[in-house]
Order: structure tokens, then C-alpha cells, then sequence
């Protein structure tokens, strides 16, 4: 009795064993693996379709199960199948040309897709390996793609491709499915992209709101300080002189710095003289610069008159500036770009116009762009396997796979005891590996 239960058990595993054979190699061949390994169709390319046992036995995962060839070519011939045909050496195997891929056209993408699961709630640390065991039973599966964000994590969701509508519905409507006891999101490939536009579309709608609280906020403090600057008095200080060319703003606030806070300066590079606004009373900034000069303050070596604006004439100056701050603040506004408000000491004849431009020195205002980041959705291209077998990849990825050329092999995706090749993958639709 024991003997016979040995040899029972013996059989099961076997049996067990010519099933992840089969489910694996036919995976390697199949149509949603084939057309997006560079480096096996490269191979069927050598000898009409045939690829040396030699070779498959150099895929990491068929590797763990056998290098055997007798035990490999035992399992094919019990598969049924007919995906796959053996040699009379029985030391090649090819997919039979009876079964041609299928034309990777619109149409096909879309029954791809419609096939296609997402399921969500998988732990972080879970392996492929312990994923594609719970998948088991579940439906005949053609393909599980681990999701990673850019740090190439794994996300805890999978996209699940079945061999049929049917089967993907069939998954889908069993309710109340779960994980180590925690219940798992599923949906189709297509209700989860519905139901992410429509999260994006909201938070766009939620970012614009913002973005125009923001800007009215903005504008209200915009029109405070323009309030502010048409009650200033003696605050404007004129200086001429026979400058340098190269005289910029920078000199300017070199001279005053720790005398006297800047607002604005209206002054271009090249010009012979210019108009500073100060926070406060521009004598006083004037005298301490003068008293740390001994007296003379100059720009840049050059000799400098210096003359507070008073009257008529600060009244006609203090109005320009608030129109033109007012004239630059529409533009950035318009332009949706964060206002410095700092004059430029721009060179003239190097685009600058000859019109004196008043610069805004104040606080930056930032405006947001509507732009919304998703990265992260699609999964990163995984590095490559160094050694001299095929590394098994774990997911298909937006940016394509890498080839698995000498001496750098690919990697694999599993799927349903297989995984997918990393051979260079074709871009597809939602980059999702659909072909």
C-alpha cells in the first residue's frame, strides 16, 4: 500500500511537472509572446521556425523545471494543443505552420483588450511565482503583467490577459475574491482606463479651480501693491551720469545693499541714467551709501549724480511705474508663468528697447500648469539579466523590452506557468504589452 501511494505520488508530480512544461514553452511560442521577443524570433529566422533544445533550455525559467530534453520533448508530445512540433532528432522544436500569429492589426488590439483584467489588492512583497499560483483555476490565462511604478516596485496590481471575452467576463463576475484576506479590486482593462480619465479628469477640473483661486489672489495682492506704490513719497531716486555699458542692476543693489530695501529699478543696461524706488525714504538709503563711501558713491568706478524726485516729477514717475508693473504683471499672468517682478539690466542694442522698462522686485507669484504627471501608470523597462541565460521578466513595460542578444540574454514575463519574454516589446496601445 505505501509503494503504491509512493508511486501515485511520484505521477502526480510528473504530471504536474509536464504541465509547467508545456504551459511554459507554448507561452515562449504563443501570440501574445512571439511577436514581441526580439531575440526568439530571431532564432525561428535561422532554420525555418526550428530552435535548438539547446537554446530553450538557456530560458531561466524552463530551466528550473528540466534541462532535460527526453523529459521536454515527453511533455510536448502529450500536449494537445498542436501549438508546437518536434523534430525527427527530437532535438528542435517550432510552432507548427499550420498555426500562424495572428496580424497585429486595430481590430486584434482591441479583442486583446477586451480580454484584459485589472486586479488590485495584491500585497507589495508578493512574488510572481506566488500571483500566478493564486490565478490558478481561475480561467486559461495567456498573460500576467506585475504593474511597477518608476522606482520598479511592484505596485500590488496585475494586468491579467485571458484567452477569451468569455473567461475575462467569467474572472470578473465572481464576487467577493480575495487575497490573503484582503478583497481585490477587478475590473476590465477597459472600465479601470474609464475610471482612471475620469479620476484625471477631475483632478484637472480640481487643479484649474485652484489655479484660478490662485491667480485671483494674486491679482488681489497685484492691485494692493499697486495701491501702495501710487501713495509713495519720497521714495524715488534718480541717478545719471556717464556710465558703462556694462553698469547693470546688480551694481545698483551692490551699492545699497544694507542701506536701503529696493522695490524697483528702472534701468537698462547701456542707458546713461536710471530711477530706483525704495521701500522706504530714498535719502536715507542715499545718505548711508554716501557715509560708507566717504562721500562718493559711484557706479562701477564712474562718477554718479544722485537726485531724489520730488513734486510734479515724482508723481509723473511713480504713475509710469504703476503702469508699467501693471503692464508686465498681464503679460506673466498671460503667459501663466511665475512672476519675479525683478528688473533685468538688459544691454541695449542685445534686444532691449531703447523704453525704459520698470522691473518688479517684489514677491514671486506662481501659477500652475494644468499639466497632469502620469508617470507611474505604465510600469519602467526592468534591467537586463548579465548572465548567460535568459533572465525572467516580470513585466511588460510602456517604453518597450530590452532585446535579449548575446551575451546579454532578456529576461521574461510570466504568465499561467510562463513568463514574457524581454525581447525588445512593440509599443501598443496604453503601452500595456498587448500584443
Amino acid at each position: 500500500m505505501i509503494l503504491k501511494m509512493a508511486e501515485n505520488g511520484d505521477k502526480a508530480q510528473t504530471i504536474d511537472l509536464e504541465k509547467k512544461i508545456c504551459q511554459q514553452i507554448e507561452y515562449y511560442f504563443g501570440d501574445h509572446n512571439l511577436p514581441r521577443d526580439k531575440f526568439l524570433k530571431e532564432q525561428i529566422k535561422l532554420d525555418d521556425g526550428w530552435v535548438p533544445l539547446e537554446t530553450m533550455i538557456k530560458f531561466n525559467r524552463l530551466s528550473r523545471l528540466t534541462t532535460d530534453f527526453g523529459v521536454i520533448v515527453e511533455a510536448l508530445g502529450k500536449s494537445k494543443t498542436g501549438l508546437l512540433e518536434i523534430n525527427d532528432g527530437k532535438t528542435k522544436i517550432r510552432r507548427s505552420p499550420d498555426k500562424p500569429l495572428p496580424e497585429v492589426t486595430d481590430q486584434y488590439k482591441t479583442a486583446v483588450k477586451n480580454r484584459s483584467v485589472y486586479v488590485k489588492g495584491f500585497s507589495t512583497d508578493s512574488t510572481f511565482d506566488e500571483i500566478k499560483e493564486w490565478f490558478e483555476n481561475k480561467g486559461p490565462i495567456e498573460n500576467i503583467q506585475l504593474r511597477r511604478n518608476v522606482q520598479k516596485a511592484f505596485k500590488g496590481s496585475v494586468f491579467v490577459v485571458f484567452d477569451s471575452n468569455e473567461s475575462a467576463k467569467k474572472f470578473i463576475a465572481i464576487p467577493n475574491q480575495k487575497y490573503k484576506d484582503t478583497d481585490l479590486v477587478i475590473l476590465s482593462k477597459e472600465d479601470y482606463y474609464a475610471k482612471k480619465n475620469e479620476e484625471r479628469k477631475q483632478l484637472r477640473g480640481e487643479k484649474k479651480a485652484k489655479c484660478k483661486q490662485e491667480k485671483e489672489e494674486n491679482q488681489k495682492k497685484a492691485d494692493a501693491e499697486m495701491k501702495s506704490l501710487e501713495e509713495k513719497t519720497g521714495c524715488l531716486l534718480k541717478f545719471f551720469g556717464d556710465l558703462e555699458d556694462q553698469t547693470s542692476r546688480e551694481d545698483i543693489h551692490a551699492v545699497f545693499a544694507n542701506h536701503g530695501e529696493i522695490k524697483w529699478i528702472d534701468f537698462i543696461r547701456g542707458a546713461k541714467e536710471g530711477i530706483i524706488l525704495f521701500k522706504e525714504k530714498a535719502l536715507d538709503a542715499l545718505e548711508k551709501a554716501k557715509a560708507k563711501n566717504n562721500g562718493n558713491l559711484q557706479l562701477r568706478n564712474k562718477d554718479v549724480t544722485w537726485q531724489l524726485l520730488e513734486g510734479a516729477t515724482e508723481k509723473e514717475a511713480l504713475k509710469k511705474i504703476v503702469e508699467d508693473q501693471q503692464e508686465s504683471f498681464n503679460k506673466w499672468k498671460g503667459k501663466g508663468r511665475k512672476f519675479k517682478g525683478k528688473g533685468r539690466g538688459g544691454k541695449a542694442g542685445q534686444g532691449a528697447s531703447d523704453k525704459k522698462k520698470i522691473q518688479f522686485q517684489g514677491k514671486k507669484i506662481k501659477f500652475e500648469s494644468d499639466e497632469e504627471d502620469d508617470k507611474g501608470l505604465i510600469s519602467p523597462k526592468k534591467e537586463l539579466d548579465t548572465t548567460k541565460e535568459p533572465a525572467i521578466k516580470e513585466e511588460t513595460c510602456k517604453n518597450g523590452q530590452e532585446a535579449g542578444s548575446s551575451p546579454k540574454k532578456r529576461s521574461l514575463e510570466e504568465a499561467d506557468g510562463a513568463e514574457e519574454p524581454v525581447a525588445k516589446q512593440i509599443k501598443t496601445e496604453e503601452g500595456a504589452g498587448d500584443q
